[in-house]
């Protein structure tokens, strides 16, 4: 396990379950849609927050679209070092019993059709501003992630511990299966949402399928569904989607 570079990122492996922990970790960064993102500003080093829409990787590195005019950007431009946080804490009576994740890492401008794919996919309203020659996209390297899923449950996770590089051969195979579901599956689509999910309203569409679950979309609304198994290519992927729509018809 790698425990980060640079100063300040000492800390105590020893806390962290890999596995475990990892998926929860990276469960927020699957299906959180906004990050609040903090850089530095150059001119004193005081701390600037700001609110972001957000996509991931396959492997969930977290993906930006962002314009180098705004604050945040001219920050990371000086000094890429960024923290990414992510939060479930939506309805709860106390928003401090709700996992989330404070990722640090370093930002870098990324020309990636996969990275820009990715995020549009799960923001198409942003495709106008994708257009615009002051946006691009951005890749957040981690470096480090904080954990908080509860009392207790307080791990650090290294980035090599946090990214999912297993399932090259669906990555290759992801935008057809997203087609060939919304296309021809919506039907099974519409069960994942309100069957498994407990979601309401029509129309739901997938956005994304990685090897531990599925992104779905409807509006402005987000979902996730987590698979049961690991899947690392398009045969498994099938599998896992054909047992989730039988679940379904008999939950």
């Amino acid at each position: 396990m790698r425990l980060g570079a640079g100063p300040g990122a000492c800390f105590d492996a020893r806390m962290s379950d890999p596995p475990s922990t990892a998926l929860q970790a990276r469960s927020l960064i699957r299906g959180r849609p906004v990050a609040a993102l903090a850089t530095t500003i150059a001119d004193g080093g005081w701390p600037y927050a700001s609110l972001v829409l957000v996509a991931c990787a396959q492997d969930a590195t977290p993906l930006l679209l962002i314009s180098t005019l705004a604050e945040h950007t001219k920050n990371l431009s000086a000094d890429p070092r960024v923290s990414l946080l992510f939060e479930a804490t939506a309805g709860l009576d106390n928003p401090l019993t709700g996992a989330r994740l404070s990722l640090l890492g370093r930002a870098e401008r990324s020309e990636a059709p996969a990275d820009r794919d990715r995020f549009l996919r799960r923001h198409p309203e942003a495709e106008m501003y994708a257009q615009f020659k002051d946006f691009a996209f951005y890749r957040v390297l981690p470096d480090r992630a904080h954990l908080v899923a509860g009392f207790g449950r307080i791990h650090w996770v290294a980035g090599d511990d946090l990214l999912d590089r297993e399932a090259p051969a669906l990555a290759e195979a992801e935008a057809g299966i997203i087609e060939h579901m919304n296309q021809d599956h919506a039907d099974a689509i519409q069960l994942y949402a309100v069957k498994l999910l407990g979601l309401s309203g029509g129309g739901w569409r997938m956005t994304g399928c990685d090897a531990e679950g599925c992104d779905l979309r409807r509006g402005g609304d987000t979902a996730r569904l987590a698979f049961s198994r690991r899947v690392l290519d398009a045969g498994a992927a099938r599998e896992e989607l054909v047992r989730l729509v039988k679940s379904a018809r008999v939950s």
